[in-house]
Formats: structure tokens, C-alpha cells, sequence
């Protein structure tokens, strides 16, 4: 097996590889393109909006897309603007950003308005990996014997 040279530590986490292959492609990538400009807003623990600048494009120029943990906005004018330009300085060349999700987020909705794209995603943890009290009750320890080798049995 080769070892990787790598600027995250694997010899600490285990099963992670994907997640670490992740943050190094992310943080090598050429991080000067930069359109469309856009905010991620924290609404709330489990709820976030990923605002998009897309001055110039109408809603026809946007697409949307969520597949494999990952959404994807794509913007391509679709009508050729005639016009004669003496300055150009609100940009419409295509693009695709990519945004990667939580496991447990869901995009919910994605609406335009003013030129501002925004993309509604959603943390919805299922009930079962939620954090949960555990009543503690008195016992002594035979019973807690017997329990055990009851739970064993039955798993």
C-alpha cells in the first residue's frame, strides 16, 4: 500500500476516505473563480439558504440540480444579446458551481428573485440518530445480569 501524502491526517480517522479525498480536491482547486458570487446564510441549526448573484440571467438561464450528496447550479443565456456594448460589466458567461450537501440535507426549494437565486436545504436527521436520555433506573446488579443476557439473546 502507498502512503499519501496528504494535507489531512489520515493516520487519526478511519473510514473517512471519501470525506478526506473531498477536502483536499476542494481546498486544491483554483479558488480564483469566483462567479457567481454567493452567501450561505445559517437560518438556524438544521436550515440554510445558498444565495446566488446572477444579475443578467432570466429564470429560463438556471438550472438546478441534486444528485449524490451534491446540488448543482448551472447558468447558460439562452437568448443572444444583440445589443452593442460601450461597457460590459455585469457578467453572463456560463457557469457551474457545485455545492456539496450533508447526508441528511434536502434541497427543499429554489427561487429567483431580483436576480438573486436562492436554494433552501434542510438538515432533517432521522429520529433513530438523534441524541436521546437514557432513563436511569435503580437495580442491583443480578438483575442487570439477567437483562444483559436477555438483550443478548434477543439480538
Amino acid at each position: 500500500m502507498m502512503a499519501h501524502s496528504t494535507m489531512f491526517p489520515r493516520t487519526h480517522f478511519i473510514g473517512f476516505d471519501n470525506l478526506i479525498d473531498e477536502l483536499e480536491r476542494v481546498a486544491s482547486r483554483n479558488h480564483s473563480d469566483t462567479y457567481p458570487p454567493h452567501n450561505i446564510i445559517r437560518v438556524s441549526d438544521t436550515e440554510f439558504d445558498v444565495e446566488l448573484a446572477v444579475a443578467g440571467f432570466s429564470r429560463n438561464d438556471l438550472d438546478v440540480e441534486v444528485h449524490d450528496h451534491k446540488v448543482t447550479v448551472s447558468g447558460e443565456q439562452k437568448d443572444s444579446d444583440s445589443r452593442r456594448y460601450v461597457h460590459k460589466g455585469i457578467s453572463t458567461k456560463k457557469f457551474i458551481r457545485t455545492f456539496t450537501l450533508h447526508e441528511h440535507a434536502r434541497v427543499v426549494a429554489a427561487t429567483f428573485l431580483d436576480g438573486i437565486l436562492t436554494i433552501k436545504i434542510m438538515i432533517e436527521v432521522p429520529e433513530e440518530m438523534k441524541p436521546r436520555k437514557l432513563t436511569i433506573g435503580s437495580t442491583d446488579q443480578r438483575t442487570l445480569e439477567v437483562d444483559e443476557k436477555k438483550l443478548l439473546n434477543e439480538a
